[in-house]
């Protein structure tokens, strides 16, 4: 199949904010990646638009209201007939993927995981349980069954870390061949950029950001508030903490204290024009999975941040070359801020690092091109693919059986309401 006649279909959870979350910034690197192939994008999406979605039909992309349990989307889907599909997030690709391997058997279809949900949630019950996230927790994990057959059902599958593709293929035995890792794509920075950075003399205050609406940004937030920011706060009684978020909870203004320093700013119009006049990014994330946008966003914005063990996963794999402090203790990390908020050596240390994990793990510019090339070795040769993946398969006959006559029912009810 020649590029020019490459149609991508993706069908989003929600619709794209860049600007609100680190998923949304995700997807238009998707879309542009695809946009600059010379392919054509369609976005399609049951959810309600907002006030902060990118607008897609200014950059060229077709955007399209569908519904759920509805026989309206196979008309859409058949007449469109793309030649790729991407589901943004497994619970689309249960939704939506049986409908397009019905009309488009011959689309590939890919799923974009963002992050394994099933990861995060596991995570995030041991956390609520005061206990680690065991083997054994995700193994009889109903969200991983769910998860990884859908991993199984797609032609590929997108991994944005490295530590969860080596989760897929050593735990869940998951073949190479159905996982394509693709972190976030990045521009390199100049030095002429890196120059026009404010300097640490230039700098003040912490900062925190994080859509209100995800649970371990949430927890990061509270555990800020009682946890660290008071021990932080203790040495630095001037030192003030803005904590910037989308959608913020009537629980986080709550905890905005002028007294104390603490700040809930809410949503940042520039979010990278607020993480670079900042001297340190704060993020104890507790659970979560996937890579942390806001980590990286800190580094681009040369601001050294200090983060929790799970906040670096699948960044860098030895501490001591982190671009700031990595610490699950509140103790140990107060201490971390307080050097990088007052020792100017230390942060320019730490600044370096942040620059070189970006040059060395995600400023390469083949992350796109190979997923160009396997999305088109697979389309040469998908018969033969869906033929090796045999668990797929077994898996897409039951489910779409199941989830066809549950979907045709709801379908129907809605009908004679």
């Amino acid at each position: 199949m020649e590029k020019d006649q490459q149609h991508v279909l993706i069908i989003g959870f929600v619709w794209p904010e860049p600007n609100s979350s680190a998923a949304g910034k995700r997807m238009l690197e998707l879309i542009h990646l695809f946009k600059d192939q010379g392919w054509q994008v369609t976005f399609a999406s049951s959810a309600s638009e907002t006030d902060h979605m990118s607008n897609l039909k200014d950059i060229g992309v077709d955007q399209v209201s569908i519904e759920m349990n509805s026989s309206t989307f196979n008309d859409f889907v058949s007449e469109l007939n793309p030649s790729v599909v991407l589901f943004d997030r497994f619970v689309i690709e249960e939704q939506f993927g049986w409908r397009v391997a019905e009309e488009c058997p011959d689309a590939l279809r890919v799923l974009d995981t963002e992050d394994l949900h099933f990861l995060r949630r596991a995570r995030k019950k041991a956390h609520h349980e005061n206990r680690v996230c065991s083997k054994e927790d995700l193994l009889s994990s109903k969200d991983a069954k769910r998860e990884i057959a859908s991993i199984f059902r797609s032609d590929l599958s997108l991994i944005i870390s490295e530590s969860e593709m080596d989760l897929l293929r050593n735990v869940f035995d998951i073949d190479s061949r159905l996982l394509q890792y693709l972190p976030f794509l990045l521009d390199p920075i100049t030095e002429l950029e890196k120059r026009a950075l404010p300097g640490f003399s230039e700098r003040s205050n912490f900062v925190t950001i994080g859509n209100f609406r995800h649970a371990p940004n949430m927890d990061a937030v509270r555990y800020l508030k009682k946890k660290i920011w008071p021990l932080i706060r203790r040495q630095l009684p001037e030192a003030q903490l803005h904590v910037y978020g989308s959608y913020v909870t009537q629980e986080a203004e709550q905890m905005h204290n002028p007294k104390e320093g603490f700040l809930v700013k809410g949503r940042a119009e520039d979010a990278n024009e607020v993480v670079a006049n900042a001297k340190v990014l704060l993020a104890p994330l507790r659970f979560g999975a996937g890579l942390k946008g806001k980590l990286i966003e800190a580094m681009q914005c040369g601001t050294p941040n200090v983060t929790s063990t799970i906040g670096a996963e699948g960044l860098i794999s030895d501490s001591e070359d982190w671009g700031g402090g990595i610490a699950d203790d509140p103790e140990e990390f107060s201490d971390f801020a307080r050097t990088l908020y007052r020792d100017e050596e230390a942060w320019n240390n730490a600044q370096r690092k942040g620059f070189s994990i970006l040059k060395n793990k995600f400023i390469k510019p083949d992350f796109d091109k190979q997923l160009i090339g396997k999305i088109e070795k697979l389309q040469k040769h998908l018969e033969e693919h869906r033929t090796h993946n045999f668990i797929g398969q077994m898996l897409m006959h039951h489910t779409a059986e199941s989830t066809k006559y549950m979907g045709r029912w709801i379908e129907a009810k809605n009908q004679n309401m």
